[in-house]
């Protein structure tokens, strides 16, 4: 128990980092003003009153002081040890701080309450087994010091308050432990403190103490090992004298590289035993050079390091929603995968059977659409490191799996090369224009891709040039192509496909304003204030400027509309800021490219003469759409017979036999003048002549051309179709359907026809294109005429075309 006596006034002494409890003596140094002031202001109330100068000692923490102070009484005042003036002062009990007063000098004097502390007598039980129990922790830790007499000087301590203000003396406790002792009045409860303060502390050197020991042990026995590696050094020294050979220490280098690196345990065993082959070989021989290659290549390789999956799968959609406008199937993908990759993680399937979580997927599409941007986007949504391999134009088998270590100048594989760049055991491989691997006498790189993307057995990849396991199954590839027909069968069944068939015009818009013109903004040395595209020129561009899958083009035009801007202010011919709108496409960057058909006069458009149809096709630049024109010759001067131009493939050239038979046998029904077929040749040609041209898709394309020359009738300008036809006049399905309603809308189409079995197909369409669109799915050529054909004007039948 504490109580309160006769209240004080005394200057107060502050004490910055220090705390001075009851029963210490302290020297202080009176070069500092606050000690000065405070020694002298208690000298001067001293030689007014009797006795000992008393100030009242006070911890100052940060600048703010503690509510309870010593007083401490100056017992003698002289010079210290470094020759400076000091006092000597000793602590005698605790003071509880009032408030401020006046006083003599330039001290701060302060009211204080003196505490009388009150401790039992005699001691109850637990107190004096807390007081064996501190006087047993403070003689072991003196002990381990060594402060024997230290020892003998807190034995012979039985007063319970100074047994526990003796612990201010601990060097290892911090100032907020010495305050907090310093303002527990009650004696029994501050040597409760006391005691778990040196329990604490006794546990902490216990455990380092420990961790001394066994660092000491590794110490000792690495010690050793380099005794004995330098004794074997020694030997092998006066053996290479022996033998005449040169002195040598890179294959101790190695050897210590391969111990200290953090291997594989089948790896470092393969590592060793070079290392022992490197040993015995001499510097001469060109096996060394190689030995050496292989084990800088082995040890440069991240074998145990992996990134951690970021598992925010909502952050991670909205980073694919950011950085990629569109592209719904990949990113849902990409979602899918984080999501299923979680919850094995959270339930220890993160391996299973030796094979780790990893994804195969395969991003086809035109040029332009975002397949390579987006692998950098899925790793950034991943949190994984990002690699690129570019395959195109690759025809060497060891490009893909190493060369064999014998031959001179041997490389790892491209893919072991991508994981040493990417330093991660778990990057997002990028394996891009992967269907332009070509094959030679070389080998087949595309089959040496079979095991790499293989889920089955890629964890146990072996690159040629290593010959040891290399586990590629928590490796996300994403390989891109723009034909899937150049693709390997074998290669695309280990992917998953994933179709990118290129963006609406609205998409265009979107991906313009909130990516391309940022960027070209920046690149133009322009800020976003000073020129600023209008929507209506951005939809301009893309719909009459450019005519693309992707945006690639579309970039380019706004970088060359945004640098004429730039060049034009510098010349003084234009101020910023500057809104364009499409009225100033024209003046800036000229006409228009692609006016749609339907934008053209009546009279100029490729549908105003029989014989012409628009069909839809799909060309390794997307979708596209494709006129098709029949004439038929003089019977004068043609021979008899079909003629086909326009560099068509087999497959083509057979759907124009079939689209001719079938008119020939349904002339009849169809009201056609069929007879002309008989000695007049027929020719059909299709525009574009330089660009290869095959399917069977233009079948009813076809049909419908030849049965509007025979008839006279126009085929409808807004009208474009696709569809593959039989003997009997059946459409039959055909591929690309989204990709050819895509490219109708884009050419300003506002009716298509396909075949009635392509129907599901159109879930796949944007809705802003199908709105736009009148879609007819048919069974029969005869509904594509009805649909396709014009009516003839008055019953009179047009003149036919001849060709010349």
């Amino acid at each position: 128990m504490a109580s309160t006596s006769t209240p004080l006034t005394l200057p107060v002494l502050p004490l910055d980092g220090e705390v001075v409890l009851p029963g210490m003596v302290v020297p202080l140094d009176l070069s500092d003003a606050d000690v000065r002031a405070a020694v002298e202001a208690a000298q001067a109330a001293a030689r007014a009153a009797s006795g000992k100068p008393k100030v009242l000692l006070v911890p100052r923490n940060d600048g703010a002081y503690a509510s309870t102070g010593v007083l401490g009484t100056v017992e003698q005042v002289g010079r210290l040890a470094d020759g400076d003036p000091g006092a000597l002062i000793r602590g005698r009990s605790r003071v509880r701080i009032g408030a401020g007063t006046t006083g003599p000098g330039a001290a701060l004097w302060v009211e204080g309450t003196s505490l009388d502390e009150n401790v039992p007598d005699p001691l109850p039980g637990h107190v004096t087994e807390l007081v064996k129990e501190y006087k047993a922790l403070a003689s072991a830790w003196l002990k381990k010091r060594g402060a024997w007499q230290v020892v003998d000087r807190v034995q012979a301590i039985d007063d319970v308050s100074a047994l526990a203000d003796n612990s201010g003396y601990s060097p290892f406790l911090t100032l907020d432990q010495k305050i907090q002792l310093l303002e527990t009045a009650d004696p029994v409860a501050r040597l409760k403190l006391a005691t778990q303060q040196l329990r604490d502390h006794i546990a902490e050197q216990d455990v380092a103490e420990t961790i001394a020991k066994d660092v000491q042990e590794g110490v000792d026995k690495q010690q050793r090992e380099f005794l004995l590696r330098r004794q074997l050094e020694a030997v092998r020294k006066e053996l290479r004298e022996l033998n005449g050979e040169q002195e040598g220490e890179e294959s101790d280098d190695y050897r210590a590289r391969v111990e200290a690196a953090d291997l594989p345990e089948k790896v470092r065993e393969a590592a060793l035993k070079e290392v022992d082959k490197l040993e015995r070989s001499s510097d001469q021989s060109p096996e060394g050079s190689w030995i050496r290659t292989w084990l800088d290549t082995v040890l440069e390789l991240p074998w145990n390091e992996r990134t951690e999956d970021a598992y925010d799968i909502q952050g991670a959609k909205a980073v694919l929603d950011a950085e990629h406008a569109g592209l719904e199937d990949v990113k849902e993908r990409i979602t899918e995968y984080l999501a299923v990759r979680k919850r094995r993680a959270e339930r220890g399937l993160g391996v299973v059977g030796g094979r780790r979580g990893g994804a195969v997927l395969a991003l086809v599409g035109p040029p332009g659409v975002g397949k390579t941007s987006l692998g950098e986007s899925v790793a950034h949504a991943m949190g994984r490191k990002f690699v690129r391999v570019a395959l195109g134009g690759v025809r060497d088998e060891a490009e893909i799996r190493g060369h064999r270590r014998t031959y001179v100048g041997a490389l790892p594989g491209r893919v072991v090369r991508a994981i040493k760049e990417a330093g991660s055991m778990n990057p997002v491989v990028l394996l891009d224009e992967i269907d332009k691997v070509g094959s030679d006498f070389r080998g087949d790189p595309a089959a040496a891709l079979l095991e790499v993307l293989d889920p089955a057995q890629n964890h146990t990849f072996r690159d040629h040039y290593l010959e040891v396991e290399l586990d590629l199954s928590d490796v996300v590839f994403l390989a891109t192509a723009n034909v899937l027909e150049a693709i390997p069968e074998a290669l695309l069944d280990r992917m998953e496909l994933v179709r990118l068939d290129g963006y609406t015009e609205d998409e265009k818009v979107v991906i313009a304003r909130d990516h391309l013109v940022p960027r070209q903004l920046e690149r133009a040395g322009l800020e976003k204030d000073e020129v600023t595209l209008d929507e209506s020129a951005l939809r301009k561009l893309a719909g009459e400027y450019t005519r693309e899958a992707g945006v690639r083009n579309l970039e380019r035009s706004v970088a060359r509309l945004l640098r004429k801007v730039a060049a034009q202010h510098e010349l003084g011919e234009r101020k910023l800021p500057f809104t364009v709108t499409d009225e100033h496409l024209r003046d800036l960057i000229g006409r228009p490219h692609h006016v749609p058909e339907s934008a053209q006069d009546p009279a100029e458009r490729r549908t105003a003469v029989p014989g012409v149809a628009t069909g839809l096709a799909v060309t390794g630049a997307g979708g596209d759409v494709l006129f098709v024109e029949a004439s038929l010759a003089d019977p004068e001067t043609g021979a008899a017979g079909l003629t086909l131009t326009g560099q068509l493939g087999d497959v083509m050239k057979e759907s124009a036999q079939i689209a001719l038979s079938f008119l020939r046998s349904h002339g009849a029904e169809l009201e056609l003048p069929v007879a002309d077929l008989k000695d007049r040749g027929v020719h059909i040609h299709f525009p574009a002549g330089a660009v290869p041209k095959d399917g069977p898709s233009a079948g009813i394309t076809m049909t419908t051309a030849l049965a509007s020359l025979l008839s006279g009738r126009l085929v409808r300008t807004d009208v474009a179709m696709t569809g593959e036809v039989s003997l009997t006049g059946r459409v039959l399905p055909i591929g690309g359907v989204k990709q050819k309603l895509l490219a109708a809308h884009r050419a300003g189409v506002t009716t298509v026809i396909i075949p009635k079995r392509n129907e599901p197909d159109l879930d796949d369409v944007p809705a802003e294109v199908l709105d736009k669109l009148d879609v007819h799915a048919v069974t029969d050529v005869r509904q594509v005429l009805e649909l396709a054909l014009s009516p003839a004007t008055n019953g009179a039948v047009p003149e036919v075309p001849v060709a010349a």
